[in-house]
């Protein structure tokens, strides 16, 4: 069976915009239980500005409280070399850093040029000096909802870029959910024939309706790494109408269903997404929590034995 690895993003990329604060004690407790159904990385929270995201505000906090459980990354998104510095203390395993392939997206999200963007990770990259493991997430690589089509081309040379720096990683971002399984498919072959040497992950939203489609396609063409949210929280705010992250229960569930290998404790992980709606105060996107699994049997109605 092929060995897949997940990283949960929920008490990152989930958690940020949120409408309302979620304490820090919940957010540790959420964390906690993630590290005990086998995810291989989890990303805790981001050293970005607290006036940015005031709702990750105590992000030292955070990462400095969880319960490390051997085998799991605890990742931290780190936008710049101040947030380098901050993450440093608190003993981030992986530094996770952000940009843009589109010039636009760049520009609404992180007020800044590409190139801009470019030069201030590469100051960051060298500052960490291989202290710390570095990954990079390339946002809108499948599509900009104010562009249009990414060319692939762009992707990988930014790409190609990030790996001459010597980064560990690289995540592919459908950040506004444009991404169709076609198009995942010829990404996922290109960037594997070219950086076989790179941890590739794949990070899908489910705007469209397509994420659990787009992760199965990138699992047929080799990919075995992929970002997921529980509960499906998270979206980027930079997007009209782009909902959130796949799912991480839904994702899993189906992978497994398949015959892949996930690592996962699955009925743990779904007790935990019933659980989230409680946390955030809101309904969330995941459907295997609200159905259950297929293999859950209920009793037949009792008119059933009087037809047999």
């Amino acid at each position: 069976m092929t060995r897949i690895y997940f990283n949960d993003v929920v008490t990152r990329d989930g958690f940020q915009i949120e409408p309302s604060f979620i304490p820090t004690e919940d957010k540790v407790r959420l964390i906690d239980e993630l590290s005990q159904c086998g995810f291989a990385k989890i990303e805790v929270t981001s050293f970005t500005s607290p006036k940015a995201i005031p709702m990750l505000r105590d992000a030292e906090e955070v990462m400095g409280k969880i319960q490390r459980v051997p085998g799991v990354e605890y990742t931290a998104l780190v936008p710049n070399l101040r947030g380098a510095e901050r993450a440093f203390e608190p003993r981030a395993d992986e530094f996770n850093l952000v940009m843009s392939t589109s010039e636009t997206h760049n520009l609404a999200n992180l007020r800044m040029t590409r190139e801009k963007s470019f030069s201030g990770l590469a100051e960051v990259i060298k500052y960490v000096d291989g202290r710390t493991p570095i990954n990079v997430s390339l946002f809108t690589c499948f599509g900009c909802p104010m562009e249009g089509e990414v060319p692939e081309n762009v992707v990988g040379e930014f790409a190609k870029r990030f790996a001459d720096l010597g980064v560990r990683g690289l995540t592919i971002c459908d950040t506004t959910g444009m991404a169709n399984p076609k198009q995942v498919a010829k990404m996922s072959e290109a960037l594997q024939k070219r950086f076989p040497n790179l941890q590739l992950t794949m990070h899908f939203h489910n705007t469209r309706g397509m994420g659990l489609a787009n992760v199965l396609a990138a699992a047929q063409s080799g990919i075995t790494r992929f970002d997921g949210s529980l509960g499906g929280l998270g979206g980027c705010p930079y997007a009209p109408g782009a909902s959130g992250n796949i799912s991480s229960e839904d994702a899993i569930y189906m992978l497994d269903a398949m015959g892949y290998d996930t690592g996962i404790d699955i009925p743990r992980l779904i007790h935990l997404a019933r659980e989230l709606p409680l946390i955030v105060g809101h309904p969330v996107p995941g459907q295997v929590a609200k159905a259950g699994s297929a293999c859950d049997l209920h009793p037949a109605p009792d008119y059933v034995d009087q037809l047999r």
